[in-house]
């Protein structure tokens, strides 16, 4: 059966975050949320992207409800003053979005390798600020952004932060590992604690979107630039096929906490959003613990879930 953002049922009175919402996937999130009723706040790294997403969201849902927020998954110091401004009662919904990609080795402002200090430490560090307006939530839910490229990961606890050589390809897939094994730890810990929490997985698929144009990405030549928009256009589908999964995570009434939502064509890189359950880090619950206790060292981040 083909899965639409029709099928989303009325989101009125829904509180959302989604990071990275100025462009791709998460702008159609956000997009789409809105558009059924939800109060977006868009969570962008540059404000003046973040403007114009705002305008095109205004224009293409006029009567969205919505608010632009600073937000640099970079810089822990921008994570802390983004919840420690938080000015809403609850939060019903946290799609973590935002993310690089294949980038060439850089370090965050804290130090971290940036594929692994964005994409998980970045978004370890916010869910776990947010954690106290999520639990005042009577549904809360959690959706991380993954990817399908995670099953190639060779997960090294070892060299997580670049600590030897660093292959952009590597990083990027291991970095994407953390993203799955977290969003499951969140839930065994949710679950362990009584708590309504539901924490989702989701890989997009192969889709169109700037990350590997964008950002640290832009700077890389003219012929990579060519090269990569016309792979892009050829082989990469639709950024709205792409955010079908994050929707379905976030929008299903009754799917349950610790799911892990990919499409359902061969190698999960197209398709309509099913359930996918035979996944080895699904159940490694041995390394997800290490590393969210890794996470916990390195972030000063300490959630108010017991282990």
């Amino acid at each position: 059966m083909t899965w639409t953002p029709d099928c989303i049922p009325d989101q009125s009175g829904r509180l959302a975050v989604v990071t990275g919402a100025n462009s791709g996937i998460g702008y159609v999130t956000a997009r789409e949320l809105a558009h059924r009723g939800a109060h977006v706040i868009l969570a962008c790294r540059s404000r003046e992207r973040g403007q114009e997403a705002m305008q095109r969201l205004r224009t293409e849902v006029p009567d969205a409800r919505a608010e632009l927020r600073m937000l640099d998954l970079a810089d822990l110091k921008s994570v802390r003053s983004f919840a420690e401004g938080w000015s809403h009662d609850r939060l019903d919904l946290l799609v973590n979005n935002a993310g690089v990609a294949l980038v060439p080795f850089s370090r965050t402002a804290d130090g971290f390798e940036s594929q692994f200090g964005i994409n998980h430490l970045g978004t370890y560090a916010l869910t776990g600020l947010l954690m106290p307006h999520l639990l005042a939530s009577a549904n809360p839910r959690v959706v991380t952004v993954s990817s399908e490229g995670q099953r190639f990961a060779r997960f090294d606890m070892a060299n997580l932060n670049a600590e030897r050589r660093y292959r952009a390809a590597f990083a990027y897939v291991q970095s994407k590992r953390a993203n799955l094994y977290f969003a499951m730890e969140l839930q065994r810990r949710a679950d362990i604690n009584g708590q309504k929490l539901r924490s989702m997985a989701v890989a997009p698929g192969l889709t169109r979107s700037n990350v590997l144009t964008g950002g640290a990405n832009s700077t890389r030549g003219r012929a990579y630039g060519i090269l990569t928009r016309l792979l892009l256009r050829v082989a990469f589908r639709p950024t709205p096929d792409g955010a079908k999964t994050s929707l379905y995570a976030a929008t299903v009434p009754d799917l349950p906490g610790g799911s892990y939502v990919v499409p359902d064509g061969p190698f999960q890189l197209r398709g309509e959003p099913v359930l996918r359950r035979r996944e080895r880090a699904i159940r490694d619950s041995s390394t997800a613990h290490q590393l969210w206790m890794l996470s916990e060292q390195l972030t000063d981040v300490h959630y108010s879930l017991s282990p």
